[in-house]
């Protein structure tokens, strides 16, 4: 049988069908929208800090022009040219100087100090009163002409640039002049402070060669596995990459100072801080999911329970009804617009069982009234033959033949005359046809008979008249037809199942053709041929006792005929008080 699919099947695989594209489409949809925020949030973070970083360069910028601008200073200028003037008019002149130093150093926006230098005369002004000369210019060292990160000056360190007059002089002893810028590195902590807590980062400034400028708030463990990881690598202009830290991911982003040769700020986030936006769009795109999903079970649920469940104790009860178990009802309320139609289904099942009962009752009486007719209709010329023997006897006067044949004869009719009894044990039926064979020896001398049933069989249930109509046609189309045929056997067994009796002659017997035109003619309806007594036999079997019971022919050993009966142990039914379960009645 093909595989076909039920309603609830298609049902079910056609919400699949709707569910999976938008599942699909959903699913592709989040992941390139997860993707782009993440490429754009990488982005901002790279962008927001090359900014900051465009801000410390500006500052930086305006302190580089603060030497410059003290070179075209009138005052400075002619403090430098009358370097041999009076010690008043020098010392005034110097006032004057580190006033001006002082007014250029907080006219920008970080805290700086400003330092002039006269090498020849071993003299410095400065903007910080606590400048040592001395220090500036113990050494002939080269003239920072480019920002230098000087580690040593200072709690924190500071950053120093210088210009030299004349410009081309390379070292401190070389020039007539030095103008120095410097500030602390505290300018920068405030900075990447304010950066911090706006972005709520942990930027830093690192070089290769220095200490790294962290914030006040720093975190020094997750900071220095950084420096340690990018120790090494080769950094240039700007850039992002991943780190693990401690089972953690980072990502590190770096842009290197236009100013601060050789200086990288670098900020680092968990990725886990950058990826929240994504990881909540992420978990509403599996909250959805399973939302739908839920849906989906729920509806299959009440789609099962409301129409599957309903069909499938439909179908069922169809099925024992065609089976023929026509008490089937539907015991499910559905509640729904199945409700009607299963109480529709109880009712017609309810009206198909009575008429099928009024139907069976009467076929069965009328079975019993064509049993009862057939039983009248055994052979009367039997009788006859019968009674003709008694009085050829007893014009002969042979008085023994007579009282045999007038006793067996009596036997004979009393039993089956008494036709309200339809089954009797197979012990009264066995007597019965020891009747019928001493009526027979009587009238055939050669005849002779065996009969051989075990004990254990006597008790069973069967129809009457099941053996005689047998017996009678062994001696008929048997013996009678050949001079040879002269014994008629009868043997009775069983198994777990089925009773068995046989009664077998040497008589004519049957070719092959026409034993098997016999055996179907069992099955056909009665005809000549056959006659009513065998083919009532089958059929009462089979009535009464069911499938695997009935009437058999084969070729006896002996040469003649042997008829097999067989019908279940302790199964006789009567046919007034049960009505067996048959998909079809035997044909009648």
């Amino acid at each position: 049988m093909p595989f076909r699919l039920n309603i609830f099947s298609k049902i079910v695989i056609l919400l699949l069908l709707l569910l999976c594209p938008i599942l699909i489409l959903y699913g592709l949809t989040n992941q390139i929208t997860n993707r782009v925020v993440q490429e754009q949030i990488e982005s901002a973070n790279l962008n927001q800090l090359s900014f900051f970083l465009h801000q410390l360069d500006a500052n930086i910028e305006q302190l580089s022009m603060f030497p410059v601008i003290l070179g075209y200073d009138p005052y400075i200028r002619e403090y430098i040219d009358q370097s041999g003037s009076p010690g008043y008019d020098r010392l005034k002149a110097q006032s004057r100087i580190q006033e001006k130093l002082s007014l250029q150093s907080v006219s920008g926006g970080w805290r700086n100090e400003l330092t002039l230098a006269l090498t020849k005369e071993h003299t410095a002004l400065s903007s910080s009163i606590f400048l040592n000369g001395a220090d500036l210019l113990s050494t002939n060292r080269p003239i920072y002409r480019t920002w230098m990160y000087d580690s040593a000056s200072g709690r924190n360190g500071s950053f120093i640039r210088e210009v030299g007059e004349p410009f081309r002089a390379e070292t401190l002893y070389q020039t007539a002049a030095l103008y120095q810028v410097r500030f602390d590195n505290q300018n920068i902590i405030h900075l990447l402070d304010v950066y911090k807590q706006d972005r709520r980062s942990d930027p830093f400034l690192y070089h290769a060669d220095y200490p790294s400028i962290m914030n006040s708030t720093s975190d020094a463990g997750v900071t220095a596995s950084i420096i340690a990881r990018l120790a090494g690598q080769p950094l240039s202009g700007a850039g992002q990459q991943l780190v693990d830290i401690d089972r953690q991911r980072y990502l590190v982003s770096y842009v290197g100072s236009a100013q601060l040769a050789g200086w990288f700020l670098i900020d680092y986030v968990p990725v886990q801080k950058i990826m929240s936006p994504i990881t909540m769009s992420r978990n509403l795109f599996y909250v959805t999911i399973g939302l739908l999903l839920i849906m989906s079970i729920l509806a299959a649920f009440l789609l099962y329970r409301n129409v599957q469940v309903p069909i499938i104790n439909m179908i069922r009860s169809v099925q024992k009804m065609k089976r023929g178990d026509l008490s089937t009802r539907i015991a499910y309320h559905a509640k729904n617009e199945f409700d009607y139609l299963i109480q529709r289904f109880n009712e017609m099942a309810e009206q198909i069982q009575v008429l099928i009962e009024d139907v069976y009752a009467e076929r069965i009486r009328s079975r019993e009234a064509t049993l009862k007719h057939l039983q009248a209709q055994i052979h009367p010329h039997f009788l006859y033959n019968s009674l003709f023997f008694i009085i050829n006897s007893a014009e002969l006067g042979d008085k023994e033949s007579v009282v045999a044949m007038s006793q067996n004869l009596a036997e004979f009719y009393r039993y089956t005359t008494r036709a309200e009894k339809q089954t009797v044990t197979l012990r009264e039926e066995v007597e019965h046809v020891r009747h019928y064979l001493n009526i027979q020896n009587l009238r055939i001398h050669r005849l002779h008979f065996d009969i051989s049933v075990p004990d254990e069989m006597l008790g069973e249930r069967v129809p009457r008249l099941i053996l005689q109509p047998l017996v009678e046609n062994a001696i008929v189309h048997g013996i009678d037809k050949t001079p040879d045929g002269d014994r008629i056997t009868i043997t009775g067994g069983q198994d777990e199942r089925f009773n068995r009796i046989v009664v077998e002659d040497n008589g004519a017997g049957l070719s092959k053709e026409e034993l098997k035109l016999l055996v179907k003619q069992l099955d056909d309806q009665m005809s000549d041929e056959i006659g009513c007594g065998t083919w009532n036999v089958h059929h009462r079997l089979y009535y009464e006792f069911g499938e695997g019971s009935g009437l058999a022919f084969e070729h006896g050993d002996q040469g003649g005929l042997r008829a097999i009966l067989t019908w279940s142990r302790g199964t006789a039914q009567l046919p007034h008080t049960t009505v067996k379960e048959h998909t079809a009645w035997p044909n009648s």
